[in-house]
């Protein structure tokens, strides 16, 4: 079944058209990818799926309409958001952080909470640290759990492994896939990494220019040494 149905998807900065026709779907538990450069449309199409840029087309969650809404009613829908960059509240401690993400899953606080301490305990154990003394890995950890508090049926992650290490992505890789594998979260993620992408994802789009130049399973995107050359290096 289809989580997330996309078609002929356009988004807008004032006059300005930065997606262009874009269609794609997320089937319930699968991880998918969405690469290209810098200005592609990654996070255009991330922020088009929460309500927070204008739009003409067609968005649907589990087959309902929800092009037009606001992002706080996309959250009690059941879509939760970590962005690039995290936007963390700087002076709040981490477990406050997270707490903010309950808001719309009062009930599941508990559980949601070991949850993300079970996929980062590094944030168990710094529960009391103001996020603006963090580290960007740290703060990436935070970002990812707040969208985990709001027990989402879609996450949607932006640029997770941008300005860190190749150590601390390998450890956020690992997260989402454990995430993916243990609750059967769907996950679609933008990402500039192309190597990174490819770990987690079953099913890959390229974005140029803010059109999907060209999609498919990844083993296919592999075999193809034109496309390898071309999008992924090798």
């Amino acid at each position: 079944m289809a989580i997330l149905e996309i078609e002929n998807l356009y988004a807008y900065y004032g006059m300005a058209e930065s997606l262009h026709g874009v269609s794609l779907s997320l089937e319930e538990g699968q991880i998918v990818g969405v690469i290209g450069p810098n200005g592609a449309g990654k996070s255009t199409l991330l922020d088009s799926i929460m309500g927070l840029v204008k739009t003409k087309g067609s968005i649907r969650l589990a087959g309902r309409e929800i092009t037009g809404l606001q992002p706080a009613e996309l959250v009690h829908g059941g879509i939760g958001y970590a962005p690039e960059r995290a936007h963390l509240f700087p002076y709040m401690s981490v477990r406050d952080n997270l707490l903010v993400g309950a808001y719309t899953a009062r009930n599941d606080i508990e559980k949601n909470l070991e949850l993300v301490h079970n996929l980062f305990p590094v944030l168990r154990e710094r529960w009391a640290q103001e996020t603006a003394t963090q580290s960007g890995g740290e703060r990436q950890m935070v970002s990812l759990g707040r969208a985990l508090m709001t027990s989402p049926k879609l996450l949607l992650v932006d640029e997770p492994t941008i300005g860190l290490a190749p150590k601390i992505c390998v450890g956020i890789a690992e997260a989402l896939v454990k995430l993916n594998r243990e609750t059967g979260l769907t996950i679609l993620i933008a990402e500039q990494n192309v190597s990174f992408a490819m770990q987690l994802a079953s099913h890959i789009h390229v974005l140029e220019s803010g059109s999907v130049a060209v999609d498919g399973p990844v083993d296919k995107l592999r075999a193809d040494p034109e496309l390898a050359k071309a999008y992924f290096g090798t």
